[in-house]
């Protein structure tokens, strides 16, 4: 059964969708109705979503599966040790993936949230 967008999730979905980008304004509009429907087992925090489609308007992305924003994250010495991608198909927001290029410097949805909150 899908459970309600965590706040992580929700937070970071908030932070890689620019408000300034087009096609992210109805991709933003969709996360207070997403639901989790799995999340991946690593611990990465890679979440795959759930949406009613027929209450919202879908983003111009096309008919298929693309990469409707990423983010790489950056350490405090420049290192990039990965980034975040959100996923849409046919317009609708379809997962949000967290990925490692790193052994060394620890990359899941709560470091990724750290590195993209901006700095006060």
């Amino acid at each position: 059964m899908p459970e309600s967008l965590p706040e992580d999730v929700a937070d970071v979905l908030g932070l890689v969708l620019n408000s300034d980008e087009p096609i992210h304004v109805p991709l933003r509009r969709q996360v207070p109705r997403l639901r989790v429907r799995s999340r991946c087992t690593c611990g990465c925090g890679t979440a795959y979503f759930d949406l009613d489609a027929d209450a919202l308007e879908p983003a111009p992305t096309g008919p298929g599966t693309v990469v409707a924003a990423d983010v790489q994250l950056f350490t405090e010495t420049g290192e990039c040790p990965g980034e975040v991608l959100v996923f849409a198909r046919g317009g609708y927001l379809s997962w949000l993936e967290v990925c490692s290029w790193s052994d060394d410097v620890e990359v899941n949805l709560s470091a990724a949230r750290r590195r993209l909150q901006p700095s006060s």
